[in-house]
């Protein structure tokens, strides 16, 4: 007999919570293998193919394309035996169990071992205290059904739940109404029933998408994000003339999701946690610009100005490591990083991404070049992964490509500071006691004040600075 497996919308990583359906890469009544990509996500990261941990015959899709789903939703459901179909093999006991990756190109760990089959039991009264009997696991042979528990709390008590052949529940996926149990709620995490706790929502009332029914923090978002929804979107009564509202004007509302969403959730955290401090100062690149001309010229591979840049900020990182740190407010430390990995700011038709380049500092200006031209076709093409998106430890922001002169950056939390280049432009200039023309660019750094002071950011900034004008200082950390 064929066993239908569900597939839920695996956890992304870097604290995703939800992901768009691009493009659905198979139909119902395909026949997947394991680890086979079934659907291409969005999130605000990247976009990802996302596998499929079971072999089998697909009975169903959930979600349109360009529609959301949070982590946890069903994806899919795949009829997995010998009579899934016949143009499909019979799943192997790892098959069944799933092969335990998650994202393609992210590993795959040991299937989790089999679970000893238990009878359904019909349910059973609550005892006198109030809390119901678990039902008890039983090891005869199994009659056509599996049982799943549905979760174990701290005290080790255990809830079961009845699955029928389709793999749904009897009573939630059926559409008759779940009944609440009066037992322990399966939650492991504290800040999982704090989350709960302070929004006023009943966790006896989710079902937990995690293993066995554990309820997850993304469980406990999506019902608040569901119920914010229904509350926007009930009828309001008819206010009375002398309580009534002054009109709001019309306009037009653009939801805050994907990468939009992720800039103004890290934006505003960065803002609410980090206490930072911006300054500033001109600088002559005139000579930077004919060193850069020059080294074009030798026709080897070219080299970027953002390369060049790159390469004097991870010498001055290196002069003044408290800028390449972060803060654990927990431990009450900052924590001082040994490698830069260089995130640079990239504006595309997705929005603002930040790639980061890993160990920057352990490259040149070539190398440098190279990886700067990959990441960024990649950011163009929406083809970037969640690890080529995040790890940063200092960030470069080049908004001079905008046409302005000055900026003061939004650190990208959690990092501790980041370094803003402006527009180079001819200007008038006071060159060895002369007035000439020059080619001057405002360099700009916010800094997180609790890593330093502001003696130690101004040393950072004018070594940037001096290297800028005169790049053969460079030559000390070559």
């Amino acid at each position: 007999m064929a066993q239908v497996l569900e597939f839920r919308l695996p956890d992304l990583g870097e604290g995703l919570t939800e992901a768009e359906i691009v493009r659905w890469l198979v139909e119902v009544g395909d026949v997947v293998a394991v680890d086979q990509p079934v659907v291409e996500v969005e999130t605000a990261k990247a976009m990802v193919d996302v596998p499929c941990p079971y072999a089998g015959v697909v009975t169903a899709r959930f979600g349109e394309e360009g529609s959301e789903l949070p982590v946890g939703a069903p994806l899919i459901t795949v009829a997995v035996g010998a009579a899934a179909s016949t143009g499909a093999t019979e799943a192997s006991d790892a098959s069944a169990g799933g092969s335990g990756n998650v994202l393609v190109g992210y590993g795959t760990s040991e299937a989790p071992a089999r679970r000893r089959r238990v009878r359904p039991t019909p349910a059973v009264p609550a005892a006198a205290n109030g809390r119901s009997v678990a039902a008890e696991q039983v090891g005869e042979p199994d009659d056509g059904r599996r049982a799943q528990t549905a979760g174990r709390d701290a005290s080790g008590a255990v809830a079961t739940a009845r699955v029928d052949e389709s793999g749904a529940t009897a009573a939630g996926r059926a559409g008759a109404p779940e009944a609440v149990v009066d037992g322990p709620v399966p939650v492991i995490s504290p800040l999982v029933r704090r989350l709960a706790r302070e929004n006023g929502l009943d966790l006896k009332e989710l079902t937990g998408s995690g293993p066995d029914g554990l309820i997850l923090r993304a469980d406990v978002e999506y019902a608040l994000r569901a119920a914010a929804v229904q509350t926007r979107t009930a009828p309001v009564p008819a206010a009375t003339p002398a309580t009534a509202p002054a009109t709001t004007p019309g306009g037009t509302r653009v939801p805050l999701k994907g990468v939009r969403g992720a800039v103004a959730d890290k934006l505003s955290r960065s803002r609410t946690e980090i206490p930072d401090a911006t300054c500033w100062v001109d600088a002559d690149a005139t000579e930077l610009m004919r060193a850069r001309a020059a080294m074009n010229a030798t026709g080897a591979p070219k080299i970027s100005l953002l390369a060049l840049l790159a390469r004097i900020c991870t010498a001055a990182l290196a002069r003044f490591p408290e800028l390449n740190s972060t803060v654990d407010m927990v431990a009450r430390e900052i924590v001082r990083l040994d490698a830069v990995h260089l995130g640079f700011a990239a504006q595309t038709e997705r929005g603002l991404v930040v790639p980061v380049v890993k160990d920057a500092h352990a490259r040149d200006a070539e190398a440098l070049s190279a990886e700067f031209a990959r990441l960024t076709e990649a950011a163009r093409t929406g083809t970037l992964t969640p690890a080529e998106l995040t790890g940063g430890t200092f960030t470069l922001n080049n908004y001079g490509v905008f046409g302005v002169d000055g900026s003061t950056p939004i650190i990208n939390h959690p990092e501790a500071a980041m370094l803003g280049v402006g527009r180079i432009v001819p200007k008038p200039w006071v060159h060895e006691g002369e007035l000439a023309v020059r080619q001057v660019v405002q360099l700009s750094l916010t800094f997180d004040h609790r890593v330093c002071d502001g003696g130690t950011a101004g040393g950072f900034l004018r070594y940037v600075a001096d290297c800028v004008e005169q790049p053969a200082v460079l030559l000390r950390t070559l």
